[in-house]
């Protein structure tokens, strides 16, 4: 835990892809970069609770509404019972505020995080451990003007330029929420254009390529969650010019996958786990106002045997 390798060091193991944390934590491993969580930065975390602040990340159960990402269906809620009541919810674990477990993208040529098998994966690994640990915000939307209906990238530098700007230090095994603005730019529109998007989504995100992955490694986070659709750049490799995506297309090697699009490589070849959809507005104005962009993060995942996905559940205390 102490002697992480760095991006250019990995593998660790022979014989595992190249750029990936294969067997760092055992050959069996599937938590990833979640082995980062331990109760000793759990304990150091819990003592920045100083206010009794609670933000709670997730959007509404309904929000998007329709979901952004064509075939994901509407969720669905009914209520049962006269009297005394249950309810049921019918629901994508996708279509909002979502961790991606390792079983979401595999790498196109070397399969999921760890050489694990698809059905040995399974969000229930991460809910039975259950996620604390300390939480930093990047809220590179208040740092920098984003157009968040434009597919506008997030460097390093602009990373680097907003937690300076906010006098923040990462620190290993820390939980890093990047703010885009998606969120609130999306409660602002009318219910046409809600119902547009999905046909025509273009949104602010993460700079694929080998320089955000080296510098997400390389700081040791233990996972990467934002408030915008797909955490990257949205398309896939709008972020390159055509002659850029053409060279890569044309030179047909799977390795470079993670130039266009980088859940090829976070989730399977790291083991750094996703978050999308999440909502970082409030906690982003309460930031803002005191200049503490730090606090104790919780996540409970729902216990799915196989899950591929789930809500967060996530919170934010200060």
């Amino acid at each position: 835990m102490d002697a992480l390798p760095s991006y250019d060091d990995l593998p660790i193991t022979p014989g595992a892809p190249a750029g990936s944390s294969w067997g760092l934590w055992g050959e069996e491993d599937r938590l990833g970069c979640l082995n980062l969580l331990t109760p000793e930065r759990a304990k150091v975390a819990a003592a920045l609770v100083q206010k009794g602040a609670v933000f709670a990340l997730n959007l509404e159960y309904e929000l998007p509404d329709p979901p952004v990402f064509g075939g994901r269906m509407v969720p669905q809620h009914e209520v049962l019972g006269e009297g005394g009541h249950d309810d049921v919810l019918t629901f994508n674990t996708q279509s909002s505020s979502q961790w991606d477990g390792f079983r979401h993208v595999q790498h196109p040529v070397h399969g999921h995080y760890n050489g694990v098998a698809d059905a040995d994966h399974g969000i229930q690994h991460w809910a039975a451990r259950g996620l604390a640990g300390r939480a930093v915000l990047v809220d590179v939307a208040r740092h920098r003007d984003i157009d968040a209906s434009a597919s506008d990238p997030i460097t390093t530098d602009d990373l680097d330029a907003t937690l300076a700007a906010q006098r923040t230090t990462l620190e290993a095994g820390d939980v890093l929420l990047v703010r885009t603005g998606w969120t609130a730019w999306y409660r602002s529109l009318d219910p046409e254009r809600r119902t547009a998007l999905p046909g025509q989504l273009r949104a602010p995100g993460l700079r694929p390529g080998r320089d955000m992955l080296r510098w997400l490694w390389d700081h040791h986070v233990a996972a990467v969650a934002s408030d915008n659709p797909a955490l990257e750049v949205w398309p896939p490799a709008s972020h390159l010019t055509k002659e850029e995506r053409d060279e890569i297309r044309a030179a047909n090697d799977p390795e470079r996958a993670p130039e266009l699009f980088m859940h090829t490589a976070l989730l399977p070849l790291l083991g750094m786990p996703i978050g999308e959809l999440w909502d970082l507005d409030a906690l982003a104005s309460d930031c803002a106002a005191d200049g503490v962009y730090v606090g104790l993060f919780t996540s409970a995942p729902l216990r799915v045997a196989g899950g591929v996905a789930s809500p967060p559940n996530a919170l934010v205390l200060k």
